[in-house]
């Protein structure tokens, strides 16, 4: 996805990229990080989809010397002046050392009033996107106290957004991947997990929702404040606000050891009778997910949906994903986009990634999650349709460290596939248990692709390099197979069928995988085998008691592969 400056370009891709939403609304890379052009910064868009220029100069050496362990996070909402006001105190410590300067991400266009160190006035500096405050030996643990004010950038897919509907006004934040730090200073690292209390004060007619648990409602003259609670740790990219007029409603989910925990709903109330339709599925989900993977990892607190102006998109915030208007409409249409979200909770608010390198092990896990919920609805055959929609060549660049598709299709269906053709790879149990130990251990922490390679080689007891290599860290696009079949007759019914198999891709030098293959038989008693494929030409026979009409490679799509005839000399 490119933006393009020119006007007429711009219009045109507009429209076109509308009507492709409409027609593959499956596709939730799309559905995930495509908003309005009109609601989000031109050029933050072209930074963070055709470029790396987001991610430069924006994590420096000293900022992981700091490690944060709680933010105090307090914001007063100004809607109509789409201003702030805010008092953030961060608590952390020094791990390397005890003197120097403490770096923290913090765009420099909020202007500060105050900042305190231990509760003493200190000085500071600023560039572009950081804050550096200097400090003395002889401490490790420090308090920070921020109190500024003003009109946060509206930087990414909408990190600090002012918007109305129905005349009434909105506030809400989307901040992945960098941009946390357009309203409030943060170590705005993927691995610097902490616990965060966020108060929001806003005129007493708006509902305002953050992460976590509710804990307390205050009425100050005209306004309320919010007071939510994280029990457990949380990224800065997915820490939240959302203050509208909303409705609320919710369903109960009770677990297999019997907590109680809310799924609360924040809706416009023009759409509160559409939502009590199209969010029936998170109840559902949650209980199956909660089975397949372990307990849904935030029982203590409340999984939420709420919806917002990113007309296109939806976002997985902790414990309250953010749902666009347009996702609304009593059909049931977007089940995928609910389900998706919600798996999330799992696969990057739990587990998060250890660096942005690492995002597939947050949108692909949450792509193939969509396709495991239809095949426990629907079965197999569900399955297999739901990943052949998500087929592709995917040959920009590799899985992990994807640089300019960041949020693609590479990342998204690439790597949905990966996983399917991993429990191909190891067989359903050991997969499924490997995802199980891979949450049970990096629950509440981070992780990396190769802490998740290293979980599915003990699990399953296999080495996985090879497929890794393959898939994820080298190779580029699909396999690509280019074949002949040669049938003899042995005489008594019996037939000798050759098979020459040559791997053309470009990607990838040579893959190696199971091949299954289907000889399919005029009388309907088809013939099925399996063949480990480990070099890039391969030939092999197998003998069958009819001449087969054709060869069918892959029958059952676990493979990411194309193959094709070979032209007759």
């Amino acid at each position: 996805m490119k933006v393009k400056k020119n006007k007429l370009l711009l219009t045109l891709f507009i429209v076109t990229t509308l009507i492709v939403i409409v027609i593959f609304s499956q596709f939730n890379f799309i559905k995930e990080y495509y908003s309005l052009l009109k609601n989000v910064d031109q050029n933050s868009v072209n930074m963070i989809l055709n470029s790396r220029s987001a991610f430069d100069n924006y994590y420096i050496p000293g900022q992981k010397n700091f490690d944060v362990q709680h933010y105090d996070l307090n914001f007063e909402l100004f809607p109509e002046k789409q201003k702030i006001k805010a008092r953030v105190k961060i608590a952390g410590n020094l791990i390397d050392g005890n003197s120097g300067d403490i770096v923290l991400n913090f765009y420099d266009n909020l202007k500060i009033d105050s900042l305190l160190v231990n509760g003493k006035l200190s000085g500071y500096s600023r560039d572009s996107k950081h804050i550096s405050i200097p400090v003395k030996s002889g401490n490790k643990n420090y308090d920070l106290s921020f109190f500024y004010e003003g009109t946060p950038k509206k930087l990414g897919f909408g990190s600090f957004m002012f918007g109305k509907f129905k005349n009434k006004s909105i506030v809400y934040t989307l901040s992945e991947p960098v941009f946390a730090s357009t309203w409030f200073p943060c170590n705005d690292l993927p691995s610097d997990k902490a616990f965060v209390d966020m108060s929001i004060t806003n005129d007493s007619s708006y509902i305002s929702v953050s992460n976590g648990k509710l804990m307390e409602i205050k009425t100050e003259g005209s306004k309320k404040i919010y007071h939510w609670k994280t029990l457990y740790p949380i990224a800065t990219y997915l820490v939240s606000i959302y203050s509208a007029v909303y409705n609320h409603f919710s369903q109960k989910y009770i677990s297999k050891s019997s907590d109680t925990m809310n799924i609360d709903y924040y809706v416009f109330p023009e759409h509160e009778k559409f939502a009590k339709i199209d969010f029936e599925i998170n109840l559902p989900a949650l209980k199956y997910f909660s089975g397949l993977f372990g307990e849904y990892p935030f029982i203590k607190e409340k999984y939420g949906v709420a919806e917002f102006l990113w007309s296109l998109g939806a976002i997985e915030h902790q414990t309250i994903t953010g749902i666009g208007a347009n996702f609304l409409g009593g059909k049931k249409f977007f089940n995928d986009v609910y389900i998706h979200e919600l798996a999330h909770q799992w696969w990057g608010d739990a587990v998060t990634p250890e660096t942005w390198k690492d995002v597939w092990l947050n949108e692909g896990f949450a792509t193939y999650s969509e396709a495991l919920y239809f095949e426990h609805e629907s079965g197999k055959d569900a399955l297999v349709s739901t990943m052949l929609s998500k087929f592709g060549d995917y040959n920009r660049n590799t899985l992990y460290n994807p640089g300019k598709t960041l949020f693609g299709k590479l990342v998204y269906n690439k790597g949905a596939w990966v996983l399917h053709m991993l429990r191909r790879r190891v067989g359903d149990v050991n997969f499924f248990r490997s995802l199980r130990n891979y949450y049970r251990k990096f629950k509440y922490k981070n992780a990396s692709t190769s802490d998740f390679q290293n979980v599915c080689e003990k699990t399953s007891k296999l080495n996985l390099s090879s497929f890794f290599n393959q898939w994820v860290y080298k190779g580029k696009g699909l396999i690509r197979i280019k074949y002949k079949l040669q049938t003899d007759s042995l005489g008594l019914k019996k037939f000798v069928n050759k098979i020459f198999l040559e791997q053309v891709q470009k990607g990838y030098g040579t893959y190696v995988f199971p091949l299954d293959i289907l000889l399919r038989n005029p009388l309907g008693k088809d013939l099925k085998t399996t063949r480990n494929i480990n070099s890039k030409n391969t030939s092999f026979e197998i003998i069958t008691s009819f001449k087969p009409l054709d060869v069918v490679f892959d029958p059952d799509s676990w493979l990411l592969a194309k193959f094709t005839k070979m032209a007759n000399n």
